[in-house]
């Protein structure tokens, strides 16, 4: 089979690696020169993807997968398109369509009759019906069901581990119309292998929702329990702040009843999914009230997470804190969202100086993000940690050389590590540890 897939990110790339190891020619299309200059080479443009920098030499070698920035030519080619251009959105997840809108025109120019268009990329309910297939009906005068078949089957992968999850997660698909389901399903049967689920109430494999709006719908649902459940951590950690209250145990306890299931709390929740997502189903479900609420209580932990610093520093007015981490989750290479942009904000209103340290960034990229650059053994007055890199794991009291005040807002550190005089040890849902503390000149 001829496989187009359409942008060659960190879902589309190694979507394409799957489908040539499968046993099929696939074409990558990408607006990037760089980006196919590169995967045409057999190099990953991007870091971090397990088993990728194995597997696309291979099958570049193999010719049974090239990229090409000529997305027209690409589909012509191909009896299969698959669509993961992503959906960029404003500070209030408020979505963009023209790359997608773009993609779709340049789609309907190569489009073929009997061709299956398949988005993957997350989408408000309704999107793929009325604006995409109905787009790509009428600039190519094909019928849908017919001549033209289109679904939706969103992706479910974690950055890191694509390939392993694209085994174990079952495969949604919703069609447009009966035809474009089930060509959806042959199709992703004839690409993709699955684990055995005995935890599921049905096989493991490829599973049609009925329609692409219950597609749509089930990726929205997903995510947005994640939110929710978050921000309930969220709640009981503010609370037993108050309270004096160790929330892991609590929670811990709570989940050993097999029907609790609360998630951990945090001084954010970051990236192109979670804070983005309920903002797609908000969009279609205005006066649903948990999604509303819970982002509300998650974009306020890292002004939370400053209040504490402040309330165990005193006035910060001056003060150097050190910001560890810009990335929105560690070992990810990425800002999306993520909590350093809101927790620097409110940091410098209580009159803070800020320098951010982040061990995937260069000083130079921190620049250009905005921040002042933080290296380990400088001098700082207090610390907050923003990432759970790992890195972060084995600090200690040598590494944040003069720090009083250190908040883990992502419970990374060792505490005994900074069991120190003088300093004071915070994190989010648990008690604060105070030693006696020399109050700054």
């Amino acid at each position: 089979m001829n496989i187009c897939v359409v942008a060659l990110g960190k879902i589309g790339l190694p979507l394409a690696v799957q489908f040539a190891r499968a046993g099929h020619k696939v074409v990558g299309a990408d607006i990037s020169q760089q980006a196919v200059d590169l995967i045409n080479s057999g190099a990953a443009p991007f870091p971090g993807e397990a088993h990728l920098d194995v597997w696309l030499p291979e099958v570049v070698e193999a010719n049974s997968l090239r990229a090409t920035t000529d997305t027209a030519s690409a589909v012509a080619d191909s009896e299969v398109v698959v669509v993961v251009v992503p959906l960029v959105v404003d500070g209030d997840g408020v979505p963009d369509f023209r790359a997608l809108d773009d993609a779709t025109v340049d789609i309907s120019r190569g489009l073929r009759p009997g061709t299956l268009v398949s988005y993957e990329t997350t989408l408000p309910v309704g999107t793929t019906r009325h604006r995409f297939a109905a787009a790509l009906a009428t600039a190519t005068g094909l019928e849908l069901g017919v001549d033209l078949f289109v679904c939706h089957s969103p992706e479910r992968v974690f950055s890191g581990r694509i390939f392993s999850d694209l085994s174990r997660y079952p495969k949604l698909v919703g069609g447009v119309d009966r035809p474009s389901a089930e060509r959806a399903i042959d199709f992703y049967e004839s690409v993709l292998t699955f684990d055995d689920r005995p935890d599921l109430d049905r096989p493991n494999g490829v599973w049609d929702l009925g329609s692409a709006e219950a597609a749509e719908l089930a990726k929205l649902a997903e995510t947005t329990y994640r939110d929710i459940n978050i921000a309930f951590a969220n709640e009981l950690a503010t609370y037993s702040d108050r309270m004096g209250i160790d929330v892991y145990s609590v929670i811990a306890a709570s989940n050993s009843q097999p029907f609790s299931h609360i998630h951990q709390p945090g001084i954010a929740v970051g990236g192109h999914c979670i804070p983005v997502y309920p903002r797609f189903y908000l969009a279609g479900d205005p006066h649903a009230a948990l999604p509303a609420a819970a982002r509300t209580k998650n974009e306020s932990m890292p002004s939370y997470a400053a209040e504490r610093l402040a309330a165990a520093y005193g006035d910060l007015t001056g003060a150097l804190v050190a910001v560890l981490g810009a990335a929105y989750r560690g070992g990810v290479k990425e800002t999306a969202f993520s909590g350093v942009f809101p927790l620097v904000e409110a940091l410098k209103a209580a009159g803070a100086t800020v320098a951010v340290h982040d061990p995937l960034y260069s000083d130079e990229e921190l620049r250009s993000l905005g921040f002042e650059p933080y290296h380990f053994g400088d001098s700082c007055d207090a610390a907050v940690v923003q990432s759970d890199h790992a890195e972060y794991r084995d600090l200690t009291i040598t590494d944040l050389t003069g720090v009083s005040v250190v908040v883990d807002g992502r419970r990374v550190l060792s505490e005994r590590a900074f069991a120190a005089p003088a300093v004071t040890f915070i994190r989010i849902g648990l008690p604060t540890r105070v030693h006696e503390r020399v109050e700054p000149s």
